[in-house]
């Protein structure tokens, strides 16, 4: 009987552990809080550096983030791996040791790629067509080394089965990158205006501007890891860190015995990493891929340097958008993963299917809407943000590009199934096969029909569906596993047409009930996007619910479900 009670007690901990729909809506939360302030202080940032100095600051980023995903990005992925896996034995002395190990290796690869990137500056920036770019590069440097350790402590987390510290230090992180980017892009874009006037330029203020904005970056990213230093050795937390039962019962002395080395650790992190490394790398360099050849590619029908900075900047700032949607993807995928182990360590197979379904269908519900919304409110929410500015061009390119926001989010959730799958193999092989096919349609269109950016948005589309068409063949032979269609593709697709229409209808009618004086500047703006946004989300709810795309469990399940289901029940919606 104590025996029972125990493993009771273990499946109802496993239990609360392994909802990852829950703790993947706090974290997609949590992302779509810092997407949004990612776009407020984009706007004065971008005020101060323009579409020129946007680009730069693209373009550091580009380089920064291949480099980051090859020495840190991996980091919590491979950690909460490892760690759901040994909670699953009960290996619970192992975790902490795994937390010491991935320090050890975070100090060698993120020191690695620090240097790689400080002293390689001016030759990513001469490759990639942007030298002045160079600045930003070297603000970015010691980033990735402080990313390092931050991954590891996130994957600890995550790995025990809760998303809430790295949830609570995005948003920190987010809100003091916000505050010193702006400051510093301010006062190095003054610098910049100087060093113009002295030596005769106009590229200096753009330049260090830009590398003003990616300053905030590092210091919101320490602000992080020191939060993370207090939270694990605070002694509120110790409980949860030293990860002890609450008996020394036989669980316990199994992990003792099985206790691994430092040195077995590190060889396990690292194959743990590499394959996690190389998909994700393949995955996302598909952006310094474009940015090495969409540079090229102009610069040999005829463009300079500022011109293809310009280009460059408004696609940063279609992504800036992009990305806020694909964030709940990404943030269901690090709850998924360590979730999905567990499963599978268990040999649970009904549990395995059931998460992939739950996965992917949450991923839809969210993605779906969000593309037919850019495409709806492309016009009054890129004037909304980047007020100052002839906005036609960013416009064209969030209509055009709107559809990649579903199949990104699509292969980012089916990525992280076929590594919870323990097939981190496949993701690599398809990351490639894509990664061929993207850089033949970009060339094509680049260069045969001379589409300019549109070809960079284009051949970025084609990647993530090739993505996802190999991972949903993949994930079905891997885990015998059958994607229901209707209520995860159909009807969301469905209720978010309609909504696209309610949205433009309310904005379109705003626009001509509104004075044409009352709609100038970010003011104006916003006086026809929130009531046309609040029209689509309140329109999308009603029609899932009516249309059967949720039932009621499943509304509870999602952010705020338990206030969202008594208020449809209000309305006998229920």
């Amino acid at each position: 009987m104590n025996r029972n009670s125990r493993e009771n007690g273990t499946n109802m901990r496993g239990g609360r552990a392994a909802n990852f729909v829950v703790q993947g809506s706090i974290l997609a939360a949590a992302g779509i809080l810092v997407r949004i302030i990612g776009m407020l202080y984009r706007m004065p940032l971008n005020d101060i550096i323009g579409k020129q100095g946007n680009g730069y600051y693209t373009s550091a980023y580009n380089v920064y983030n291949i480099l980051l995903i090859l020495s840190s990005y991996s980091m919590p992925v491979a950690v909460s791996k490892m760690i759901s896996s040994r909670l699953a034995r009960g290996e619970y002395h192992n975790c902490r040791r795994i937390l010491k190990a991935g320090l050890v290796y975070a100090t060698a690869v993120g020191g690695i790629a620090a240097a790689v990137l400080w002293f390689g500056a001016d030759l990513f920036a001469e490759l990639i067509k942007t030298p002045m770019s160079r600045y930003a590069l070297k603000t970015l440097a010691p980033t990735i080394w402080i990313m390092a350790y931050l991954g590891v402590l996130r994957g600890y987390f995550q790995g025990m089965g809760t998303m809430v510290p790295t949830a609570l230090s995005q948003i920190l992180e987010q809100i003091v990158n916000a505050v010193v980017s702006v400051v510093a892009a301010g006062l190095l874009f003054q610098r910049g205006l100087a060093m113009n006037a002295a030596s005769g330029a106009e590229d200096y203020s753009y330049a260090l501007g830009a590398a003003g904005g990616t300053i905030g970056t590092g210091a919101g990213a320490l602000t992080a890891l020191l939060f993370f230093i207090l939270l694990t050795v605070s002694a509120g937390n110790r409980a949860l860190v030293s990860v002890k039962p609450k008996k020394a019962g036989t669980r316990q002395g199994t992990g003792r015995r099985r206790k691994e080395s430092y040195g077995r650790l590190m060889y396990l992190l690292t194959i743990t990493v590499l394959p996690i490394v190389i998909s994700s790398g393949v995955y996302n360099c598909s952006n310094v891929v474009d940015n090495y050849l969409f540079g090229q590619g102009m610069d040999k029908l005829g463009y300079g340097a500022d011109d293809i900075a310009i280009f460059w900047g408004a696609l940063g700032q279609y992504q800036l958008l992009f990305n806020i949607p694909v964030a709940v993807s990404n943030a269901l995928s690090s709850s998924l993963i360590p979730s999905l182990t567990r499963a599978v360590s268990r040999g649970d197979k009904k549990q395995t299917r059931a998460k992939i379904a739950s996965s992917i269908r949450f991923s839809m519900l969210i993605a779906i809407p969000a593309a037919v919304g850019i495409t709806a409110l492309a016009e009054p929410v890129c004037n909304l943000l980047f007020v100052s500015e002839d906005n036609s061009l960013l416009i064209r390119l969030s209509m055009a590009g709107s559809l990649a926001v579903v199949f990104y989010s699509l292969s980012t959730v089916t990525n992280a199934i076929l590594q919870g799958l323990n097939r981190m193999d496949l993701p690599i092989r398809h990351s490639a096969a894509a990664l061929v096919i993207h850089v033949a349609v970009l060339e094509t269109l680049l260069l045969g029909l001379k589409l300019g950016i549109y070809s960079v948005v284009l051949a970025n589309i084609v990647f993530a569906l090739v993505m996802c068409l190999l991972n949903a063949r993949s994930i079905a032979r891997t885990a015998r596993y059958r994607q229901e269609i209707k209520k995860t593709f159909v009807l969301p697709s469905v209720c978010s047409l309609l909504m696209g229409v309610a949205a433009y209808g309310v904005y379109r009618g705003l626009a001509a009930l509104f004075p044409a004086g009352m709609l100038r500047g970010r003011l104006g703006m916003a006086l026809l996007v929130f009531p046309s946004v609040a029209a689509a989300m309140a329109v999308y709810g009603v029609l899932l619910v009516k249309l059967g795309a949720v039932n009621e469990e499943e509304l509870k399940e999602m952010p705020m479900g338990t206030r969202l289901t008594r208020v449809f029940k209000k309305l006998r919606l229920l």
